[in-house]
């Protein structure tokens, strides 16, 4: 039988409500209002989730206000027909794992991770919008990177198991998106350089792309880094990820990560903020007539307007598998999305558990 994870009986005459309802564990959320409810604490309940709704709504208004207008808030309010299906670990034969060693724990010790299937990146300007609304959440949500960063990967180039670990900056060696192998230390050397050079060139303080970020490592003797089973450092947060891994048009399966050493809520917060952006393009793209090859250009691109045609829509649900990191000891540390995740983007898309 269906079990419902929402109720909406508002505006009705009920003056109490069934106490078959406590048989409904999965019930989420009850809309109660403009009912004559005896009890009074129902009421409030109602009042107290119709708040939280509310002070949601105006966030997302706020920073869609913030993004470019109306314009945006319409095409992300039609994303509420997009369908995101969780496919669950116990329901996947070959589920992805990332085991944490101990040395994170004083580095950077949060990582949530996750798969997602089924995204168009092959039309027009698909990789650059991709690119660009990354670049638009490290700046944003991820607050320049400080709170959180965010790496992209292609499922298909991803050898697991990972390994979630840290390398003195003498022995991490990464081939980072547009260049060479190199070790860490050499290429935060060389990024500083970079950097000197820019700000003689503009004449100003401000640095752009990875050279923004090199502070974040000050100070530490390791360097974090998500390593496949082959043993290559496909990650090294917050500066790069690898060019093995590197995002590509013909890509339709992502593995996605997010650390911080901050704090393990804000690592949900940024990856439900960026599956909510993958799937809001993914609908732009599928329903945009656009033509051309468009670039894999890595660099930062600013999109231009999309044109959405409501009658267009063949999308298939884009699949979220969940991701387990574990310790050395196989013991579970974080499992995403768990029950409560992608909780706070509901009000846009339809998870499908």
């Amino acid at each position: 039988a269906l079990v419902p994870q929402s109720l909406d009986v508002a505006n009705n005459r009920l003056s109490a409500l069934p106490a078959a309802l406590a048989d409904c564990p999965r019930l989420k959320d009850a809309n109660l209002r403009g009912n004559p409810l005896r009890d009074r604490r129902l009421e409030k309940m109602g009042r107290a989730e119709g708040g939280r709704e509310e002070t949601r709504r105006r966030k997302r208004e706020k920073q869609q206000k913030k993004d470019g207008g109306d314009g945006e808030r319409d095409e992300a309010e039609a994303v509420g027909k997009l369908l995101l299906k969780v496919l669950h670990v116990g329901d996947n034969p070959a589920p992805m794992v990332v085991r944490a060693s101990p040395g994170v724990r004083d580095v950077r010790p949060y990582i949530v991770c996750c798969v997602l299937r089924g995204v168009q990146l092959r039309p027009g300007n698909a990789v650059r919008r991709f690119l660009s609304a990354q670049t638009k959440l490290h700046e944003d949500i991820c607050e320049k990177r400080t709170a959180a960063t965010i790496a992209t990967h292609d499922l298909q180039l991803v050898k697991g198991p990972l390994t979630y670990s840290v390398l003195p900056p003498a022995e991490l060696k990464i081939t980072p998106l547009g260049r060479k192998e190199i070790k860490a230390k050499d290429l935060l050397r060389q990024l500083q350089v970079e950097a000197e050079e820019q700000r003689k060139q503009k004449k100003r303080q401000n640095v752009s792309g990875l050279h923004k970020y090199l502070q974040l490592l000050d100070g530490k003797d390791s360097y974090p880094c998500l390593v496949d089973a082959e043993g290559v450092v496909i990650s090294f947060p917050p500066i790069t990820n690898s060019e093995k891994t590197k995002i590509r048009k013909t890509t339709r399966d992502l593995f996605l990560e997010v650390t911080s050493d901050t704090s393990l809520q804000i690592c949900k917060d940024v990856m439900d903020a960026l599956i909510l952006k993958i799937a809001e393009l993914n609908r732009f793209t599928l329903e945009n007539k656009e033509e051309g090859s468009g670039s894999d250009d890595e660099s930062d691109a600013l999109s231009g307007p999309v044109s959405v045609n409501p009658s267009q829509n063949t999308q298939q649900p884009l699949v979220v598998e969940q991701v387990r990191v574990v310790d050395m000891d196989g013991n579970l540390k974080v499992l995403y999305p768990s029950k409560t995740d992608l909780a706070t983007v509901s009000s846009l898309l339809t998870v499908i558990r």
